[in-house]
């Protein structure tokens, strides 16, 4: 996994800036309705930089929006986004009791974790979501990328994991914790189109997991990658998934639910 408290002072510009947190949240925000009870609370799990989380706060006036990220340095920087609404916090435990919050997200962070952590990281979002509230998590990030360029022609042959995060497994772990699916969406990844020369780059960076910088077959890519043309021109920007799920409310006192 990359080191975020590294990653941290360039981690918006990489990732398509504000442009790409605008339709991020807009997408994540179109499948969490209005709270019915009054304003409500959000948290942003692995919230990064606050750039998504700042707008989850901004669109909706009287939200209660708390972030949560492990890596100081990126805690640091949406604690100035937000101040006062920020905490450390581990994801896979959460330091808030259970039915806390009428919405979590979780935006760009199953993809990073094995599949004990998705596991983990899932329950959690669960405990702390009151009855009647929603899970929003982004889902198949590494797919979204493959947009049927010729970087990705280059690229098909790479070594891969079972991504963590297949909307399939997210799913099920999801319903395991008691939650329902309540809905699907997508975003544009706006500015995070590959270019052969910034592919390259990310694949010394250590990017593509199973392909360690320095190692034969990581520079064969590499030389392949530099043989493309145009190769500072973005390919097709990528379109991500996000899925939401809903924790049931529990019938009334003294009415049950019909049978089938």
């Amino acid at each position: 996994m990359l080191d975020y408290d590294r990653e941290a002072d360039g981690y918006d510009v990489s990732r398509g800036g504000e442009a790409r947190a605008a339709t991020a949240a807009q997408a994540v925000l179109g499948l969490i309705p209005p709270v019915p009870h009054g304003p409500g609370r959000l948290l942003d799990v692995a919230c990064g930089t606050g750039i998504v989380t700042r707008r989850f706060a901004a669109a909706r006036p009287g939200l209660r929006v708390t972030g949560a990220d492990l890596a100081p340095a990126m805690a640091h920087r949406a604690s100035a986004r937000l101040p006062g609404a920020v905490v450390r916090a581990d994801s896979r435990r959460l330091p808030f009791p259970a039915g806390t919050f009428d919405a979590v997200t979780s935006v760009w962070l199953l993809h990073l974790l094995d599949p004990a952590d998705v596991r983990a990281v899932i329950a959690e979002c669960a405990r702390v979501l009151r009855p009647g509230g929603v899970y929003v998590t982004t889902v198949d990030k590494a797919a979204a990328h493959d947009v049927g360029s010729d970087i990705d022609a280059v690229l098909a042959a790479r070594p891969r994991r079972p991504a963590a995060d297949d909307a399939d497994v997210v799913t099920a772990q999801a319903v395991g914790h008691g939650l329902r699916p309540a809905g699907d969406g997508a975003f544009l990844g706006t500015g995070q189109g590959r270019s052969p020369r910034g592919t390259i780059a990310d694949l010394h960076r250590g990017w593509f997991t199973l392909l360690p910088p320095g190692e034969p077959r990581t520079e064969e890519f590499a030389a392949r990658l530099a043989g493309l043309p145009d190769q500072d021109r973005p390919r097709d920007d990528p379109r991500f998934g996000i899925r939401a799920f809903r924790k049931p409310t529990p019938p009334a006192a003294g009415l049950h639910p019909r049978s089938p």
